[in-house]
């Protein structure tokens, strides 16, 4: 076993991927909005980052413009869109595995903690985790680094240096470096190996069993 104790999971991207639910939900945000957009790829930004942010960076939408996108995004994603969803494959034997080493799981989300509870509950993945930590639905604690900051305050038993997020974006990189633990950045989630290198992960991995392997290195 490593020296790290308490891991920090993201969800999309990370543990599974959420693109067709995701991405519909946002397109038909936006046609409520009156904008069309046929193209599902080019929604792909919107996984990851917090919605309030992505509306606006991507549509220049206002603070009111953003809530009423999000109401009708919620519609949708309420319904249909958080179980389009797909899990990457050997999460499970990962996290079975992390489980029976005694490692404590924690799920780290933007997304808000009430559908994320739902989305691991569906999947079967709930039992790995101790905690399921995410934003909460008015939009407060949505940033990376206040999330993971709630959850050392949970656990403050625990060095930062036994402490390590996961995630496929920059947000999870970044939100870790400013909460001043390491981190791994997974390549095979929505951030590019680019993205993730400069943004300056602890750690670079294209795989999920990849995760583990980083895991069992040897405390120095």
């Amino acid at each position: 076993m490593g020296k790290y104790r308490l891991i920090l999971f993201d969800l999309d991207g990370t543990l599974s991927d959420p693109k067709e639910g995701i991405t519909k939900s946002v397109q038909f945000a936006l046609k409520q909005m009156g904008i069309e957009e046929p193209n599902l790829d080019r929604l792909e930004e919107f996984i990851g980052p917090p919605l309030q942010e992505s509306f606006a960076r991507y549509y220049g939408f206002s603070e009111q413009e953003t809530q009423a996108a999000i109401t009708f995004y919620r519609e949708r994603f309420m319904t249909n869109g958080m179980f389009e969803n797909v899990l990457y494959e050997d999460i499970f034997l990962l996290l079975s595995l992390l489980h029976n080493e005694n490692y404590h799981l924690v799920v780290a989300t933007s997304k808000p903690t009430v559908f994320s509870e739902t989305i691991l509950s569906y999947f079967q993945l709930d039992k790995y985790f101790e905690k399921i930590i995410g934003s909460n639905l008015d939009g407060t604690r949505s940033s990376k680094a206040e999330i993971i900051k709630f959850i050392l305050e949970e656990y403050k038993e625990y060095r930062k240096e036994e402490v390590i997020m996961i995630g496929d974006r920059k947000h999870d990189i970044i939100g870790a470096n400013n909460m001043g633990i390491d981190s791994i950045g997974v390549t095979y989630g929505y951030g590019t190996l680019a993205e993730l290198q400069q943004s300056g992960p602890t750690y670079i991995v294209d795989s999920v069993m990849g995760i583990r392997n980083v895991l069992e290195k040897p405390s120095r």
